[in-house]
């Protein structure tokens, strides 16, 4: 089916099923803020899982935020709990962004009156058969793909605004090693992780470009990190950099927020903190490899996208994929876009 482009009730339930990853559920944010401003008495909820949910709470577009714990699926007693606590709620329309049958069937346990997803390939599994309504999106990037959906709310065309919220003791906590003379003039923020190994750009490397941006723009990095893996990697990224380098402290989620708001510029490979420093408005420059800037790049007409070339295949061959086409990226490569970034930063400013 097609969109149909009715009009919700002024104080409709919406729901939006974004269960993961953290990007991924950034990338959804518009929706929900497209949603309050075109209905602003609207109740919305979001079902999301634990991890990414430190980033969603106490948004102001979503009213009610329902966390699951890892692992909810396989537990009888939570989705019979979660189905109880969606069908007293009584939703008018439910969106499935995310396409799979996971997310479909939260939004079918909520007999929500009318179920929107993706029409394939962005929707998947048994996702194409729970929802009742599927759109064929025009655009590339997931981000404008998912506002296509609202025009079965006869929302149409949105302004972009991803609004994360600022958490006030994480901004502190941030302030109390970052509020040295070393980072009075702004810093590059690194981060060497990735969901999949396919992704990862070599941390010597990094650890050039660290030095490198010390030297061209007396930029200092910070490098952020999450779990003993990434730790070794920002180790030895600080090691390469000829002292331009300092890892950061561990971070919550609202921390890392802090940390990417008060940077000049950013760098990584396609990941979740790429994501939240586009919606924070810090310049991006992102590096692919096995995956499309196109389609999930850091949202933004001024952020980079950096690829030697594409690693083709499925999705389950591309993140099994060796880093060969990450590897084929250089350092000047990187350089050069982190260059451009920040004189259109520069330029933005001036204005």
């Amino acid at each position: 089916m097609e969109a149909t482009g009715a009009a919700l009730s002024p104080t409709a339930n919406v729901l939006i099923v974004r269960l993961s990853a953290i990007g991924d559920c950034l990338e959804t944010l518009p929706m929900a803020c497209a949603l309050k401003d075109r209905y602003p008495r609207c109740h919305i909820t979001w079902v999301v899982e634990r991890s990414a949910a430190p980033l969603l709470r106490g948004h102001w577009a979503i009213d009610d935020l329902l966390e699951l714990p890892k692992g909810w699926a396989k537990s009888p007693k939570v989705i019979w709990r979660l189905r109880q606590m969606l069908r007293r709620r009584r939703y008018e329309i439910a969106f499935d962004p995310q396409g799979l049958s996971k997310s479909a069937g939260v939004a079918w346990m909520a007999s929500a009156c009318r179920r929107v997803g993706l029409a394939s390939p962005y929707g998947r599994e048994l996702s194409l058969w729970l929802n009742q309504v599927l759109i064929r999106p025009v655009n590339e990037h997931v981000v404008d793909r998912q506002l296509e959906m609202l025009q079965t709310v006869g929302v149409r065309w949105p302004t972009v605004r991803f609004d994360v919220p600022v958490c006030p003791e994480s901004t502190k906590s941030v302030a109390a090693w970052l509020e040295t003379p070393r980072f009075v003039n702004g810093f590059l923020v690194i981060n060497p992780g990735a969901t999949w190994d396919s992704k990862l750009w070599p941390a010597d490397r990094y650890g050039e470009v660290a030095a490198a941006v010390a030297a061209r723009w007396r930029l200092p990095s910070v490098v952020v990190w999450a779990g003993p893996r990434e730790r070794q990697w920002a180790d030895e990224i600080a090691a390469c950099s000829a002292g331009a380098a300092m890892v950061a402290p561990p971070t919550t989620l609202p921390e890392l927020a802090a940390v990417v708001r008060r940077a000049s510029l950013y760098v990584s490979s396609d990941t979740g903190p790429m994501h939240l420093a586009a919606a924070v408005g810090t310049p991006c420059v992102g590096l692919f490899g096995p995956t499309r800037p196109e389609n999930v790049g850091p949202y933004g007409a001024d952020n980079l996208a950096v690829q030697a070339y594409y690693q083709a295949g499925t999705s389950r061959q591309r993140r099994a994929a060796p880093n060969d086409a990450m590897r084929a990226i250089t350092c000047e490569m990187v350089l050069e876009a982190l260059g451009r970034r920040l004189e259109r930063a520069a330029t933005v400013r001036a204005a």
